[in-house]
Order: structure tokens, then C-alpha cells, then sequence
């Protein structure tokens, strides 16, 4: 065997790979810190943007993912090694995985869209997908409601998101609707005073807006009066109970008739809110 051509010949392939191999290994250590830099200056716009720290995280962590595997994939293609076959069976598998978690993968979507919009936070009372509650806990695939007999609920955001959502914390102020019936042999102008002197009476009904009083319509056995006093949210139903308590007592004490049976009284659906 001569020797005398194989030690030119591993120089030459020696100095050929070595060359690649280190280009590799730069690529990879500089590539790998890009990644984790654009992953922390990510983390940090996000937190100033006052993002939740469940998205910062996984936002975080995805692209310092991606990103990396971007690196390995131009390292590995440095060295000669052909990386189609790997992009495709990456493909694959991504597809694959995204057709078995596709309802996950909804609820992660809405998840992310109710961190971005926040259309309630903790503590709110809100009525959506068919159940009205108070807000525990928000997460990323699920959002936990307590109702007002103290069962909790966990709907998936998928869910949530797809059907209207009713805030009822959201504003600070709340007007209460009420339909007060009359017999049609009374004094309209009497019930009137009453109903404004028993609104003017209690202190949590507000004077700006100013409530509204007036003949809603002639019913088939009652004259109806739309009451609609405007009170702070977590006051709404201490004041639509006891505004409909005093108007019974009063229209006893001055004689005025309460039709019976008295027609339907179109309300919100009670619901006990635990803002109070």
C-alpha cells in the first residue's frame, strides 16, 4: 500500500470537512443565540404591552423553537447532508399532529384572541355558550365560571368565543328595566308622582341619566308603566328588589290596583351577581 498519497489525501479531506464542520458548529452557536435574544426581546415587548404571562410564554418559547430548528436544519445542510427529506417529514408530522389537536388547537386560538381583546377579566360576571356566571379564572385552552348557586363550570374558549358574550360587569353603571301594570279605573297621573317620589327616595338610583317613567302600552287588563332607573352595576339587583317591594307597599297605601294575575314583566333572567 503506498502510504505516501493517502496522508496528502486525508489532509485534503481534512481540511475540506474540517472547514464545514466548524462553519457548522459557528452557525449553530451564533444561530442558537440569535434565537434566544429574539426570543428574550419577544418575551420583553410583550410583558411591557402588558400581554398575559401564560401567552409571553408560549410565544417565547415557540419562536426560540422554530427559530432553533431553523439553525439545525442550516447546520446540517452546511455539512453536506441533504434536508429535504427532514423538511418534509417535519411537515408531516406538524400536519399530523395539527389534524389530532385540532379542537385543542381552536381553543388555543381563542384562548389567545380573549388575552389579546379581553372581553372580561376575573371577577366579571358574563353570560356566553349557554351558562351565566362569574369569572374565576381565564386559561389558555378553557376559562372557569362560577354560577350563582356556586357550581363551577369549565367552557372551552373554542366554545366561548364562538357564541355572543354577554359582559355585565364590563360598564359601571346598569339600567333597570321594569314594566309596573295599573289597573285602567286608576289615576295615571298619581301612579305617576309615586313611582317618581319611591325613585327619588332611594339612594342608589342616579340622577344622571335621569330615570325614565311612561306609559309603555294598554295591556288586555292593565295599563303598563316602563320604569328604567339607571343605578351603579352592583347595585342592580338590591334596587330592582326593593324598588319592586316599595311600589307593592305604596300602591296598596294610596289605593292604586295591581291587576292579577298581572302579564309577564319583561327582565334579565335573574342572576345573582357576585360583584357585591
Amino acid at each position: 500500500m503506498d502510504f505516501s498519497n493517502i496522508l496528502p489525501r486525508l489532509q485534503e479531506l481534512l481540511a475540506f470537512y474540517g472547514l464545514k464542520i466548524l462553519a457548522a458548529i459557528v452557525i449553530f452557536i451564533v444561530g442558537r443565540w440569535i434565537a434566544r435574544a429574539l426570543k428574550n426581546v419577544i418575551k420583553r415587548m410583550m410583558t411591557k404591552g402588558n400581554v398575559d404571562d401564560i401567552l409571553v410564554s408560549f410565544v417565547g418559547n415557540l419562536t426560540y423553537i422554530a427559530l432553533l430548528a431553523f439553525v439545525i436544519i442550516a447546520a446540517l445542510n452546511q455539512l453536506g447532508i441533504q434536508t429535504t427529506s427532514f423538511i418534509a417529514v417535519i411537515g408531516a408530522a406538524g400536519l399530523a399532529v395539527g389534524l389530532a389537536l385540532q379542537g385543542s388547537l381552536a381553543n388555543f386560538a381563542a384562548g389567545v384572541l380573549m388575552i389579546i381583546f379581553r372581553p372580561f377579566k376575573a371577577g366579571d360576571y358574563i353570560e356566553g355558550a349557554g351558562v351565566a356566571g362569574v369569572v374565576e379564572k381565564a386559561h389558555i385552552f378553557t376559562t372557569q365560571i362560577k354560577t350563582p348557586d356556586n357550581k363551577t363550570i369549565i367552557i372551552p374558549n373554542g366554545k366561548l368565543m364562538g357564541d355572543n358574550i354577554t359582559n355585565y360587569s364590563a360598564k359601571d353603571t346598569r339600567r333597570v328595566d321594569m314594566v309596573i301594570g295599573v289597573g285602567y279605573g286608576d289615576d295615571l297621573k298619581k301612579v305617576r308622582e309615586i313611582l317618581e317620589d319611591i325613585l327619588a327616595k332611594d339612594d342608589r338610583i342616579l340622577e344622571d341619566p335621569a330615570p325614565t317613567i311612561g306609559v309603555l302600552e294598554l295591556g288586555d287588563n292593565s295599563v303598563n308603566f316602563a320604569v328604567r332607573p339607571w343605578v351603579k352595576t352592583q347595585d342592580y339587583w338590591g334596587a330592582y328588589f326593593d324598588v319592586t317591594e316599595t311600589v307593592k307597599r305604596r300602591f296598596d297605601e294610596e289605593g292604586i290596583s295591581i291587576p292579577y294575575p298581572q302579564r309577564d314583566v319583561h327582565l334579565y333572567e335573574y342572576k345573582e351577581e357576585a360583584v357585591q
